[in-house]
């Protein structure tokens, strides 16, 4: 197709060209069954193979282990920062988290009504711009997991290490999950919303270990617990089987590519070129520190505002759309996601280029 634009937008974001035009024809007759995609019964034998597949090439994929259980709930990843305490914790109890941006922010406030919460870390007085050394934070002895949030797509920052910790880790990793590979083994939960890497808004993946499952306090309510999703293998009511089913194509996308390790190599070469456009020289900053530097959403700044605002008008008449920076932070934000073609990426630094040759400050 030549009429679509490269977007950059940081979520709902791109998706593979080819997976759309699939879900296009499904939408309208799904398998040849004479019904839409959006129509078929949650309990269909077409659709409950989807629902399987989809979590088998997740398991694939990511290398999950036996002993967890992958679950498809609703409520989006916003959901989870309650979901987690009220499973996790109960009264008395404690858990450390670290305070690296917007969504980590958000879920420490939800945390906080459901235990006592060590926040160990804050990048606040810095405006977010960077994640902590291994050095810059301790986990309380009594915490019973190290929460925090892999990569902030407001503020362009990443933990490209795991951080080390003898408790168990609590990952948010909606907007860079099968990014690159992780070790699954370490996590007690990894949740993500769909919408950056896996699909549409509408479901939010949850991996979790299956002991945790026990520990779910009485009276918590029946939606709200792990374990009534986990016995009934993310059907206890009507899940949301349209982004399940587009999450499975892009799973197969993924593993015909060659997997995570493959999309890993063409993330780094994707990121590493804007980057090296940003430090070419003083016209465009980087917003986050480059130790801490995200893969995904990568954000910048102009010498002024009107610069800025200049840019994301002209590059948006070329078809380089979604390169608004939030704002909380003014400035430029691309994000380029699995999905996002490198070439997008290569006429944005041309255009880049180009636009301080034209404009100097």
């Amino acid at each position: 197709m030549t009429d679509r634009v490269f977007n950059f937008s940081p979520g709902p974001a791109t998706l593979p060209l080819e997976v759309l035009e699939k879900v296009g024809k499904d939408v309208v007759n799904f398998q040849s069954t004479g019904i839409g995609l959006i129509e078929i019964s949650h309990r269909s034998k077409e659709f409950m193979a989807v629902a399987s597949e989809a979590e088998s090439l997740l398991r694939e994929l990511l290398h999950i282990p036996e002993n967890y259980k992958v679950l498809f709930l609703q409520g989006g990843a916003s959901s989870q920062f309650f979901m987690v305490p009220m499973n996790l914790l109960g009264k008395g109890k404690k858990a450390t988290y670290l305070n690296t941006g917007t969504w980590a922010k958000k879920s420490i406030k939800e945390a906080k009504l459901f235990g006592d919460i060590d926040v160990a870390f804050s990048s606040e007085d810095t405006t977010f711009n960077r994640v902590p050394k291994d050095s810059e934070y301790q986990v309380a002895d009594d915490s019973e997991y190290l929460y925090y949030v892999s990569n902030n797509t407001i503020y362009g920052t990443e933990f490209l290490e795991t951080p080390v910790s003898e408790k168990m880790l609590v990952c948010d990793m909606s907007s860079d999950i099968l990014s690159r590979p992780v070790d699954v083994k370490k996590y007690g939960v990894i949740f993500a919303g769909a919408q950056k890497n896996l699909g549409p808004a509408g479901v939010t993946i949850v991996i979790i270990r299956e002991d945790l499952l026990k520990r779910t306090p009485e009276g918590t309510p029946t939606m709200l617990s792990y374990s009534t999703h986990a016995d009934k293998d993310s059907m206890f009511n009507t899940p949301p089987c349209f982004p399940i089913y587009v999450v499975s194509e892009v799973l197969k996308w993924l593993k015909k590519l060659g997997g995570v390790e493959a999309i890993a190599k063409i993330n780094r070469e994707k990121a590493q070129l804007l980057y090296t456009a940003i430090d070419a020289g003083s016209y465009y900053r980087g917003h986050a520190e480059k130790e801490s530097r995200s893969l995904m959403n990568i954000s910048f700044n102009l010498p002024t505002a009107e610069l800025e605002a200049k840019f994301i008008a002209e590059a948006n008449k070329i078809g380089l759309c979604g390169l608004k920076g939030h704002r909380s932070i003014g400035g430029c934000r691309a994000s380029v996601y699995n999905a996002f073609p490198k070439a997008g990426v290569v006429k944005l630094v041309t255009f880049m280029q180009d636009f301080e040759a034209a404009n100097p400050a």
